[in-house]
C-alpha cells in the first residue's frame, strides 16, 4: 500500500528539485516496489510556518515472518537522501522516523541517506560504512572522457569491439527476458544470492520505458545476448543499476563495452553524472573495476536505530554471508529462480 504525497504538491522549490533528482523517490518507483512486494510506504514531511513542505522522507514498513518488522528508507534503493531545506526540518524528519519505528515496534530503523552530518552527530543512530558508490562526471563529448580511462580498460573495450561484440538499446518489453536469464545465472551461480523475480524487471520497463528513465543495454555476439545492463535515470544522473553476463563469454570483455556504451549514451542524452552503483568496500575486484574508469569514490553510509542489523550490514567476508552464498550456489537454476522470487521481498 502506498501512502505518499505526489512530488510537487506543496513542496518548496528546493525540496522538489532534490526529490525529483533521486530515483528512489520517483512515485513510479515507490508504487512499483509497494505493489510488487506488498510494502506499506508512507512519506514523512516537515513544514514551515506557512505550511510549505521543507523536508521529505519516504519510509517503508516491512513485515516479514522471516526477517521481522523493520522500517527502511527504502527497500531495493541504494541511496535515499534525507531531503531538507535546513537542520530544523531534517531533525523533524528524524524524530518522526524514530517515532514511527517505535509505534510499529520495529526491530530497527534503517536510513540509506549516505553520509549526513546531523545523523553522524546523533548518539541514537549507529553508522554502517560497508558501502561506497562511484560517480563519474560526464561531458558533452565522450571522447574527452576516453583519456581518463585506465589503459587496461581502453584495451578491453577495443578488444571487445574487435572480436565482434556489439551493444544495442532494447526497444521492446519482451527483451527484458534476455536480461533476466543472465541475471538469474549471475546472481545464483556467481554471487550465490537470491535474484529479483522476472516480474520486477518487466515492471521496471512498464513504469519507466515510456519516459526514457529505464534503458536496457544488450551486448550481443554472433546473434546471442551475452551480457546486459540496466540504467535508471533521474534528474541529471543516470545510474548503472543492474548488470549480468554469461560467464562463458567473459573473455570477449562485454561488460567493459557495455559500460563504455552507457557512458557515451549518458553524454549524448545530456546527463551530468554516471552513478556506477553501490559497491561493498571489501569487494576488492569490483572496487578496482570501477576505479579504473576514472570515477570518484563517495561513502554510502547507512544509519540505524537502535542498532545495526539486517542484510545491508553483513560484510561479504563474514561467515554468515559466505555460508549463504555457498549454499545458494548449489541450487539448480529453476529452484533458485522460484525460491528467490519468493524470498526477495523479505530481504528489502
Amino acid at each position: 500500500m502506498l501512502q505518499t504525497a505526489l512530488l510537487g504538491s506543496g513542496l518548496s522549490a528546493r525540496v522538489e528539485e532534490q526529490a525529483k533528482a533521486a530515483f528512489a523517490y520517483q512515485p513510479a518507483w515507490m508504487e512499483l516496489i509497494s505493489r510488487l512486494y506488498g510494502y506499506t510506504i508512507t512519506t514523512l514531511t516537515a513544514t514551515n510556518a506557512s505550511g510549505q513542505i521543507t523536508g521529505f522522507l519516504p519510509l517503508s514498513i516491512l513485515r516479514s515472518p522471516l526477517t521481522g518488522k523493520r522500517v527502511v528508507s527504502l527497500p531495493f534503493s541504494d541511496h535515499c537522501p534525507l531531503i531538507a531545506e535546513d537542520d530544523a526540518s531534517a531533525e523533524a524528519l528524524l524524530e518522526q522516523a524514530l517515532r514511527l519505528a517505535r509505534e510499529q515496534k520495529a526491530r530497527y530503523l534503517e536510513l540509506r541517506t549516505g553520509s549526513h552530518p546531523l545523523l553522524a552527530e546523533r548518539r541514537d543512530f549507529a553508522a554502517s560504512n560497508l558501502y561506497v558508490r562511484w560517480l563519474l562526471p560526464l561531458q558533452a563529448d565522450p571522447d574527452a572522457l576516453w583519456s581518463g580511462l585506465r589503459k587496461p580498460v581502453q584495451r578491453q573495450i577495443k578488444k571487445s569491439q574487435s572480436l565482434g561484440v556489439t551493444v544495442r538499446l532494447a526497444e521492446r518489453r519482451e527483451e527484458m527476458a534476455h536480461y533476466y536469464r543472465l541475471h538469474l545465472q549471475t546472481r545464483s551461480k556467481k554471487h550465490g544470492m537470491p535474484a529479483q523475480p522476472q516480474r520486477f524487471f518487466s515492471g521496471l520497463w512498464d513504469a519507466f520505458a515510456e519516459s526514457g528513465q529505464v534503458q536496457l543495454l544488450l551486448a550481443e555476439h554472433e546473434g546471442a545476448v551475452i551480457a546486459s545492463m540496466i540504467l535508471l535515470a533521474a534528474g541529471s544522473t543516470v545510474r548503472y543499476a543492474y548488470g549480468a553476463s554469461d560467464e562463458r563469454s567473459l573473455a570477449l570483455a562485454p561488460n567493459n563495452l557495455l559500460m563504455w556504451q552507457a557512458i557515451t549514451w549518458g553524454c549524448a542524452q545530456g546527463y551530468q553524472t554516471l552513478d556506477m552503483g553501490r559497491t561493498a568496500r571489501d569487494n576488492e575486484g569490483l572496487m578496482e573495476f570501477k576505479r579504473r574508469w576514472g570515477a570518484t569514490l563517495e561513502p554510502l553510509t547507512y544509519y540505524y536505530s537502535p542498532q545495526m542489523a539486517g542484510l545491508a550490514t553483513t560484510s561479504e567476508q563474514s561467515w554468515k554471508y559466505r555460508l549463504l552464498t555457498s549454499s545458494w550456489r548449489r541450487l539448480p537454476l529453476p529452484v533458485a529462480g522460484t525460491l528467490g522470487g519468493y524470498l526477495y521481498k523479505h530481504l528489502g
